[in-house]
């Protein structure tokens, strides 16, 4: 479907009263994102975004610039701090000046933010998803709009696992025969013990477990287990889980940490740049990450990897029948808008996102400078990131003899469930704490968690 045509903020403040009161007769709710002429007035209005991608910060404020530069409305963005959103948006929406665009991870983040979020049923934006079901409702209300589908699991040099296929002795002779935890845990170790031979460091980048850096294993890899749990069980969300694939976890997270670049008593100081970047120049064969992660490879300095080599292999964690699970798909990215704002900023914004996602160059942004994998109708099939980790998602989507995983964590209790899981995650790995204590941490708090939200 071609795009709506953008209809520029300032064009429709010098329209005549007339026509803005015909406009006016548009249906919204009461606590919808209303417009600017239900205030009678033709004041322009003001954005102000808070983002919670810290690898997207000069994209945004690029986009915003561009916005600002062509309809004469303010945009402004601040970008939390990587595992601070939460805290930073509480602080934030108390100011005279608070967020108009917000984001919400999913279901429990709605509890927590329903106060603040307007109706969007009637927008445009809403109007144009593919899947209505991926919306946030609550009754006939939708109160945060997906933006953006993204997919995550181990990401690989191809040519460096070419390099090891060619070794005398190697496990496997090609990435098709990896298809399973056993063979992924055969040729990793083996590739640890010729890391020499490799000219690597280690097979897995370094396992970033520095507080508000450790959401790939607290959350992402967490992940597995829960959906696993959940398909088992026929249910979409528990009070109480049993952390039934608690030793499928410890399996993949074990094999990270004893086959990295780095001695596990060290991953206390290391983030996801830092893995990140030891992907980017060869220290490593793989990395556990998601396509936004793009950026993080190909803008460091002195990067060695080659584009055609960067692909996506899913997450084994020694299920049966994952032979053919894919890789993990989904979304925890809502767009919610202030319904504390004044009309005309709640319009402002509005206008803002369809912008974003309906006309030709907000389309390009989102293609081309921000990644994204869109859910919208108003982007045809030639209008998606060439970025090679897209693509392997894409591919991934639409392969049909394989099942990709649901996100669930966006149905994990609360981010302080989520702090402690990543703390015990990081005594364990400094031997302070064993196993079973991590799991039997992860069973509790989720039930003591889930109960403050009732």
């Amino acid at each position: 479907m071609k795009a709506k045509k953008f209809i520029s903020i300032a064009l429709a403040a010098v329209l005549t009263l007339g026509i803005l009161t015909g406009c006016s007769s548009s249906k919204t709710s009461g606590s919808s994102a209303s417009s600017a002429s239900s205030a009678g007035s033709d004041e322009k209005g003001s954005v102000y975004y808070l983002s919670f991608k810290p690898e997207q910060e000069e994209q945004w404020k690029e986009i915003a610039k561009k916005y600002t530069e062509e309809t004469g409305v303010e945009v402004k963005v601040v970008t939390a701090a990587s595992g601070t959103y939460e805290q930073t948006l509480k602080s934030e929406i108390a100011k005279d000046d608070a967020p108009t665009l917000f984001q919400i991870n999913g279901p429990v983040g709605y509890q927590s933010w329903k106060e603040y979020c307007a109706d969007l049923k009637d927008t445009e934006l809403n109007k144009h998803l593919l899947n209505p079901d991926l919306a946030i409702t609550d009754g006939d209300g939708v109160y945060g709009i997906p933006y953006v589908e993204e997919g995550y699991g181990i990401i690989y040099n191809q040519a460096i696992m070419d390099k090891y296929f060619a070794l005398d002795g190697a496990k496997a002779k090609s990435m098709d025969e990896i298809n399973n935890f056993d063979k992924l845990k055969e040729v990793a170790e083996d590739m640890q013990a010729k890391k020499d031979d490799l000219g690597i460091d280690g097979v897995f980048a370094s396992t970033s477990l520095t507080p508000g850096e450790d959401w790939r294993w607290q959350t992402h890899l967490a992940n597995l287990p829960i959906y696993y749990e959940y398909k088992d069980k026929d249910v979409k969300d528990l009070d109480e889980i049993e952390f039934t694939y608690a030793d499928n976890f410890k399996n993949i997270f074990d094999l990270y940490i004893n086959n990295s670049t780095v001695e596990p008593k060290l991953l206390g100081s290391k983030t996801v740049t830092d893995s990140m970047s030891e992907f980017a120049l060869g220290k490593c064969a793989m990395v556990q990450n998601g396509n936004w992660g793009w950026g993080q490879i190909a803008d460091v300095d002195g990067n060695t990897v080659k584009e055609e080599d960067v692909k996506f292999m899913p997450i084994y964690t020694g299920v049966k029948g994952e032979e053919k699970q894919g890789l993990c798909i989904g979304t925890e990215n809502y767009f919610c808008i202030n319904n504390k704002a004044s009309e005309a900023d709640q319009k402002a914004t509005q206008d803002f996102i369809e912008w974003l996602f309906t006309s030709d160059e907000g389309k390009d942004y989102v293609t081309n400078q921000l990644g994204f994998i869109a859910p919208f109708d108003t982007f045809s099939d030639d209008e998606s990131p060439q970025d090679p980790l897209a693509q392997e998602v894409l591919k991934y989507m639409s392969n049909k003899d394989l099942y990709n995983v649901d996100w669930n964590f966006t149905t994990f209790p609360s981010q302080q469930f989520k702090d402690d899981f990543g703390a015990a995650l990081l005594e364990y790995c400094n031997g302070n704490q064993d196993w079973n204590q991590v799991k039997q941490l992860v069973i509790d708090e989720w039930a003591s968690e889930k109960a403050l939200t009732k």
